[in-house]
């Protein structure tokens, strides 16, 4: 896999029938190494490692509804409340970064009312405030703390 512009970190990977697996913190099992996944890994160490982000409050691919129709989150931080604080979406390093990309969180963001989105293609990252109540958007230069 490519580097990417976060922190290395000692990952457990093996082969399945020939195809590379990652070991997932998070669902505590292997799961298929995919460039998105490579992403994900990455941000999931940030978050635990660098932002001492509770690992009891983080989810991976988790489902949604979204219109009737089932959708999967990358991640989402759940703050001391259960409510949602944070909603990343990871693409492959290859993707960029267009306003799809941002539309896909907000719709994501739409159900899940947390107060920070980010876009991760693991080179590049946009991390966002959002106030619910006026549609705010304010772009933020770091990945906020946890409270």
């Amino acid at each position: 896999m490519d580097p990417l512009n976060l922190p290395t970190f000692d990952y457990k990977t093996k082969q399945v029938e020939g195809k590379p697996y990652i070991f997932d913190l998070i669902r505590r099992k292997y799961v298929r190494l995919s460039p998105e996944e490579w992403v994900r890994q990455h941000i999931v160490n940030l978050l635990l490692t660098h932002y001492a982000y509770p690992k009891a409050l983080i989810r991976s691919e988790g489902g949604l509804t979204l219109n009737t129709t089932q959708k999967r989150t990358d991640i989402v931080v759940f703050n001391r409340q259960g409510q949602p604080f944070l909603i990343v979406e990871c693409k492959a390093p290859h993707i960029t970064l267009t306003q799809n990309v941002f539309d896909q969180i907000a719709r994501y963001n739409h159900v899940h009312r947390a107060p920070y989105v980010v876009i991760s293609n693991g080179l590049t990252h946009y991390c966002c405030s959002i106030d619910h109540t006026t549609a705010d958007v304010q772009f933020m230069d770091d990945f906020p703390a946890f409270v």
